[in-house]
């Protein structure tokens, strides 16, 4: 969410965002961060009138929204849209996030909007690079910052296992299929000979082929 100065939305339900702490001069990101007081995603969640079993709660701070909102708010009026995208970020680093964590925080904060802020959830490409996160800076920032840069709610992760399980998986249908096109050649890389000039099988490759039903124990 971001965090925006506290104030009073006329003729709409109450939406209290997170007053700032602002200090001078400036501190990092990380101690804005770390400083900046949180409410619960569940009061956020009843005042923009989600009910509770639309939630999808990640801890205390975060939660999914479940796709069966859309059916109880098919008959609202569809909101503006506002698109931030290619921006070429200042020499402090100012770029598309932080861009719109601060279009958000004014329409809402100081116009009284009702606003939600869709970003995308960052690799660790940039988080673990020269950027050092991808959640905005300085007040206009999305926070719990380290939970958004590093877990969030897991699904980065996940698509990550899905990544590294693919790749893999060709990987070795390559070297075997395409590397290795001749069966001595992928016998040997398996089963090399020793100095002796004669081959044993590993002890896993012998658990491997009982389980298989295969009682051969000599390679040779």
């Amino acid at each position: 969410m971001p965090m925006t100065a506290t104030v009073n939305f006329p003729g709409l339900r109450r939406i209290t965002p997170t007053k700032l702490k602002l200090r001078t001069p400036v501190p990092s990101d990380i101690e804005i961060a770390q400083e900046a007081e949180l409410k619960p995603i569940t009061q956020i969640a009843e005042e923009v009138g989600l009910l509770p079993e639309e939630l999808e709660l990640h801890g205390s701070h975060m939660a999914k929204v479940r796709l069966n909102v859309l059916e109880r708010l098919v008959d609202v009026p569809d909101g503006k849209y506002i698109d931030v995208t290619a921006i070429t970020p200042t020499p402090l680093g100012e770029g598309k996030s932080t861009t719109m964590m601060g279009l958000s925080q004014a329409l809402g904060a100081v116009l009284g909007k009702r606003v939600f802020t869709c970003i995308r959830q960052p690799s660790q490409g940039p988080t673990f690079g020269i950027k050092g996160g991808a959640a905005g800076g300085g007040y206009s920032q999305v926070v719990p910052m380290e939970d958004f840069n590093l877990h969030l709610t897991g699904d980065i992760h996940a698509i990550t296992a899905a990544n590294n399980l693919l790749a893999a998986a060709i990987d070795a249908r390559i070297f075997h299929e395409s590397k290795q096109p001749d069966d001595e050649k992928l016998f040997n890389a398996l089963c090399p000979a020793g100095k002796d000039g004669s081959r044993r099988f590993s002890p896993s490759m012998l658990r491997r082929l009982k389980r298989l039903g295969i009682d051969k124990t000599n390679p040779n």
